[in-house]
């Protein structure tokens, strides 16, 4: 008998169950893997703002105390795809369930002690626990819900993600800040298992079906199909688009556009709004219109980004623009999210793992390039050309997959 989600949602298992679920409803069970990822997500975001505290408790540098937010950066990069394969068997619970465990268990550690590398070390832990279940999620949600529903699904649980980088981190750093700077990880903590539960409780149960079970050798020789790369490629390149920008917006705002510092919060606070709206359209575009959805958020960042760098000086262009980008940033995220299920809908979750550490190559590149002509003495205005330029390498990258796909 088989234990995976796959065979819940065959037409088999639902005809037995005697269910019939509405095309156009989401499952509940999605909206808490996207609880989930917010709670998870959090942990990555919050340290940005709690750096110098940790600096001082531990003992160390400023530079040595942002080596954690690498180490867990390094961790969600490198984990997906390989934490795929090897839980790939499992029940789809099971895998979701553990990933949290993990990450919970590796987070405490990392409040009980007070030893730098040993913190280290289970930050990495955290990221890989994270990756795992972001790839496990993803691919968990396609097969919830209708082929036709795919994108909007996924927008559900980027959505998770969204709300932690605006809302998570922002208020695990107020916590911190009351409570010392492992306050804000033990909200976490709770977090984390008050979702992990649910999860288990939401996700259908097993089910005797007809859909075969996963293959290793089938997901490996879907990742052999070129067009995958390029959508890749797509998914990293305008990731690194928008959040280069983001990475370097509070400065721009603060030192070229001169809004008073107890305004930057609410600033900040639009790109979010920009971002739900984005992921609000994008998630019921994205399905019937995949590739105009993406070509118009790669064309409004191209477009937005090149007019933040000419408009950096006037404040209420600037902040105008912020919002915007957020939308465009995020309308294409159902896109090319959805996109890699569509070349390789018989490996959902090694390609929904390798593209996830797209993502996250995204993130984690997105500040060192945009920080490159800064560092030679262009000005913060020049973050918006180098958003515009890889925002139009993510544009060739999306024409080769489309050609590609057609080839």
């Amino acid at each position: 008998m088989s234990d995976n989600i796959e065979d819940a949602t065959t037409p088999r298992a639902v005809a037995n169950a005697k269910i019939e679920t509405p095309t156009t409803v989401i499952p509940f069970a999605v909206y808490l893997l996207g609880l989930s990822l917010f709670a998870m997500g959090s942990a990555e975001f919050l340290m940005g703002g709690i750096l110098p505290m940790i600096a001082k408790d531990l003992a160390i540098s400023l530079p040595t105390a942002g080596t954690l937010i690498s180490a867990f950066a390094i961790g969600a990069l490198v984990g997906a795809p390989p934490l795929a394969i090897l839980t790939l068997r499992w029940p789809r619970r099971t895998a979701l369930f553990v990933s949290q465990a993990i990450f919970v268990i590796a987070t405490i550690f990392s409040l009980l002690i007070d030893d730098y590398i040993s913190i280290l070390i289970a930050r990495f832990v955290m990221g890989l626990a994270y990756a795992c279940f972001w790839a496990v999620a993803a691919s968990t949600a396609v097969q919830l819900v209708p082929a036709d529903r795919r994108a909007k699904a996924l927008s559900v649980v980027v959505s998770g993600l969204t709300v932690a980088m605006v809302v998570g981190g922002p208020a695990g750093t107020f916590i911190s800040e009351a409570t010392g700077w492992r306050g804000g990880f033990w909200s976490v903590v709770i977090a984390t298992i008050v979702a992990a539960f649910a999860v288990l409780l939401a996700l259908p149960k097993a089910r005797a079906g007809g859909s075969p079970k996963p293959d290793v050798a089938t997901e490996l020789r879907a990742m052999k199909r070129p067009a995958l790369w390029a959508a890749y490629a797509t998914t990293a390149t305008t990731t690194a688009a928008y959040m280069g920008t983001f990475a370097y917006l509070g400065a721009l705002l603060i030192d070229v556009s001169r809004s008073p510092v107890v305004w930057l919060p609410v600033v900040l606070a639009l790109f979010g709004v920009g971002a739900f709206i984005g992921l609000a359209i994008g998630g019921r575009t994205a399905d019937r219109y995949p590739f105009l959805t993406l070509m118009t958020g790669i064309g409004g960042l191209i477009l937005l980004s090149a007019m933040i760098a000419f408009a950096a000086s006037n404040l209420a262009a600037t902040v105008g623009l912020t919002l915007l980008l957020g939308v465009a940033g995020f309308l294409l995220n159902p896109a090319v999210w959805g996109r890699v299920y569509m070349i390789a809908p018989d490996a959902p979750t090694l390609v929904g793992a390798t593209n996830s550490s797209a993502f996250q190559l995204g993130l984690t590149l997105a500040p060192l390039a945009a920080g490159l002509p800064i560092a030679a003495g262009h000005g913060l205005a020049s973050i918006g050309w180098v958003g515009a330029a890889v925002a139009t390498l993510a544009l060739c990258f999306a024409v080769l997959d489309r050609r590609l796909s057609r080839g």
